[in-house]
């Protein structure tokens, strides 16, 4: 880390990274049992933030069973309002420490400090408070049932919403902390305990939450955290004691994740990659859609699973529509995230970068034009330049595969011949972006996309109470809103005769 930078943190953040990173199980931070570390590293430098402790099959199974200690003793006892109380609490926190929270975020990530503090802390601030307000509004129903092979008899029928009970929950490294809040907050409110695997390459904030359940007044073994790499997630995955695995990362890895959960047929919900269309009609407002369109594919530095990177144009403004995309991306301010004028900071990772410049270098193989960017910049940390690939042939790897790094390809399309087919023609479906001021084109084309968030005359319309989640191979299930509580509830039903 630079001096120029370090002056810039938080004494809170220097404090943390100066102790040791330890895992959160049973309540007290504690080594892992093989005693061995790993490094987490700045990716805006290359340089190593700090030493984190390397939790495998062994650790997991230590906080399984102090997770499920405290599922089956205090959580269970205690009443709904006080875990209101609790979970609230942490919003609190997280409000309270949002800068701290954000330049931590900064560091291990890659992205800008600023943004990290207002969207990633902040809404999960607001994850934990919305689903507080949830720990006492989890209700069954009374059912009037005929048993028409009794039909003297009379019956009270009714059904329960239960906890699962231990909930293993892996997170990426894209959003950290967002992430583990969109998992851990509802599995909260529902009763369930946890144990959060995080990113290897994104473990900091992770542990610095689990501070905040500590002092929030969680009963020990609620929350316990074990960083640690993919053997820790699989580990987690299969442990016969755990009851709902929750994953969110790539497709490849989440059918990993269903594979090993199916030893005891496990819950699962898996929130996975996509490939998402951003669709622009000739009628938008020109300016408002190429902004929108390059933070389609910007946002996060295209480390996002719902960026909209196959941008579709009608063909009567896509030369203009595409050039202007291509002069805001070349314009946004590159650097490192505690930078506060910065817009796109650096990949996450030399694996990352690694995996987006061999994507760039296999588009132009292909023969696809850059209107702007196409290589990396700079020659210090994990930086690649904004790049908008026209002549793009829809079997070209840059059209198909999720790319996950501020690349976006664009195509021309004829209103006439209708847009939802080549928009559909991917095996993900998880978000499509719409641009029109015709409200009733907008409504039929919405129908017609399969994918679970579509956002009109917008993107990255998310809110914590709409449901999110993805169609065909984006994933099973859906996040935020209401819809997360049944990923953590199971329903009884009892029938009484009287």
């Amino acid at each position: 880390m630079t001096a120029v930078l370090e002056v810039q943190l938080q004494p809170r953040v220097r404090e943390f990274l100066a102790g040791s990173k330890k895992l959160l199980i049973g309540g007290e931070w504690v080594d892992a049992a093989s005693g061995r570390t790993f490094a987490t590293f700045d990716p805006a430098t290359g340089e190593k933030l700090a030493d984190v402790a390397y939790g495998d099959a062994t650790d997991i199974d230590r906080a399984v069973k102090a997770a499920r200690r405290a599922f089956e003793g205090p959580w269970s006892r205690m009443k709904s309002a006080e875990r209101e109380r609790l979970i609230w609490r942490i919003g609190d926190l997280l409000s309270e420490r949002a800068e701290a929270f954000g330049q931590l975020e900064s560091l291990d990530n890659g992205k800008s400090a600023v943004i990290a503090q207002v969207v990633d802390t902040q809404w999960s601030a607001d994850v934990f408070r919305y689903y507080a307000g949830w720990a006492t509004k989890i209700e069954g129903s009374t059912v009037n049932v005929s048993m028409p092979f009794a039909p003297d008899a009379e019956f009270h029928a009714y059904t329960l919403r239960e906890a699962v009970g231990v909930c293993g929950q892996i997170v990426p490294w894209n959003f950290p902390l967002l992430m583990a809040a969109w998992k851990i907050a509802p599995a909260l409110a529902a009763g369930n305990t946890v144990v959060l695997k995080p990113a290897e390459q994104t473990p900091l904030t992770a542990l610095l939450l689990g501070e905040l359940f500590e002092e929030a007044g969680f009963p020990p073994g609620v929350v316990n955290i074990v960083t640690g790499y993919g053997d820790a997630g699989a580990a987690l995955s299969a442990h016969h004691d755990v009851d709902k695995v929750a994953f969110t990362g790539s497709t490849e890895v989440g059918k990993l994740v269903i594979d090993a959960a199916k030893g005891n047929l496990k819950k699962v919900s898996l929130e996975l990659g996509g490939k998402s269309p951003n669709i622009v009609f000739a009628d938008a407002d020109f300016d408002l859609a190429v902004a929108g369109s390059v933070n389609a594919w910007l946002f996060n530095h295209g480390q996002s699973c719902v960026a909209g990177t196959r941008l579709f144009v009608e063909d009567k403004i896509f030369d203009d529509f595409t050039a202007a995309v291509a002069e805001a991306a070349s314009q946004v301010k590159i650097g490192p995230g505690l930078d506060p004028t910065t817009q796109l900071g650096p990949l996450v990772s030399q694996e990352q970068f690694d995996r987006v410049t061999g994507y760039l270098q296999a588009g132009l193989a292909d023969g696809a034009r850059a209107l702007t960017g196409g290589k990396r910049f700079g020659d210090r940390g994990f930086f690649v330049e904004p790049t908008v690939f026209v002549d793009v042939d829809p079997s070209f790897s840059i059209v198909k595969e999720e790319i996950f790094g501020p690349v976006v390809a664009a195509m021309p399309f004829n209103a006439s011949d209708g847009i939802a087919a080549a928009a559909n023609d991917s095996e993900y479906g998880l978000a499509a972006g719409i641009w029109t001021k015709d409200i009733s084109r907008a409504h039929k084309v919405a129908k017609q996309l399969k994918a679970g968030s579509i956002w009109v005359n917008q993107y990255n319309g998310f809110d914590t109470a709409l449901p999110f989640g993805g169609y065909k191979q984006s994933g099973w299930g859906r996040e935020l809103g209401a819809a997360a509580l049944d990923l953590y509830t199971q329903t009884k039903a009892v029938n009484i005769a009287l």
